[in-house]
């Protein structure tokens, strides 16, 4: 058997920072606008209770800008913030971009961003990639205004430079459940194996045993392989590649008699192995 080792674990690297440029993309401010929700303004908790999707963008002048944006039909998503632990982090980029970040009021400041080092192919995400990483730092306040019912919140944040974006907030699984989520590292076998679900016929179940590690990162445990007969999002099997992941794992509630008591959401790939017969 052949093995191929590759190690995922992300190393960050300050990009550097220079100027950045907008370009007016369409009409005033006002034309494609978001409809406001109609909710009370959210307090700085709420930063972290939301993935933040950016849906419009608009240069100082109020005209809007799609700069930030991939060409349309590229079948890339709009870049997503998430604010955890005093941390900003952006992702659907080549690499996850994160910054240190404080509120004070409705003032945001965000330090010097850092990126990992992962290898890409695509020169407009990659452009992209590097506009957003200059942006960060020059980020002045922010403002979410809460949905009610079915509304989703909005957060705006504006810029020095007069740029403003405009994102939709959807709830973390820690806003969603309830709780913070128990952190679960899972050895997941290389192929689906045949398994007897009971609400799926001919169902393929991946196979996973359970890690468990010390304060300074050795191993100190390797659980029996068992059928996995959830999914965890946020994960995409490939068959061949055996992975090492760590996830949270959340409890449901009012969990139905038929459904899975946890759900299960990717945090990290730690390892991956492809493994492949002579």
């Amino acid at each position: 058997m052949k093995t191929n080792w590759r190690f995922c674990l992300p190393l960050l690297a300050t990009l550097a920072l220079a100027a950045c440029g907008t370009t007016d993309g369409g009409g005033a401010r006002g034309d494609k606008d978001l409809s406001a929700p109609t909710g009370p303004a959210g307090d700085a908790q709420s930063l972290t209770a939301y993935h933040w999707k950016l849906q419009q963008a608009y240069t100082g002048a109020g005209h809007e800008d799609q700069s930030w944006f991939l060409t349309a039909g590229s079948g890339k998503p709009n870049l997503q913030l998430d604010f955890a632990e005093q941390r900003l982090s952006v992702k659907n980029l080549c690499n996850l971009v994160s910054a240190p970040y404080r509120t004070t009021g409705d003032r945001l400041e965000v330090q010097r961003a850092m990126s990992t080092l992962r290898a890409c192919d695509d020169q407009a995400l990659m452009k992209l990639e590097q506009q957003v990483t200059r942006q960060l730092p020059k980020a002045q306040r922010w403002a979410v205004q809460l949905g009610t019912g079915q509304q989703a919140p909005r957060l705006t944040v504006t810029f020095i430079d007069g740029v403003s974006w405009q994102l939709q907030g959807t709830p973390t699984a820690q806003t969603q459940y309830g709780s913070a989520g128990e952190t679960m590292f899972y050895e997941i076998a290389p192929q689906r194996v045949s398994c007897n679900h009971a609400l799926i016929k001919n169902y393929q179940c991946l196979q996973v045993r359970e890690l468990r590690y010390g304060d300074n990162g050795v191993k100190t445990y390797t659980g029996p392989w068992q059928n996995f007969y959830s999914e965890i999002d946020g994960y995409q099997h490939r068959g061949g590649v055996r992975n090492v992941v760590r996830v949270k794992r959340y409890q449901r509630k009012d969990v139905p008699s038929d459904a899975p008591s946890y759900v299960y959401k990717l945090d990290l790939v730690v390892e991956s192995e492809n493994v492949r017969a002579k």
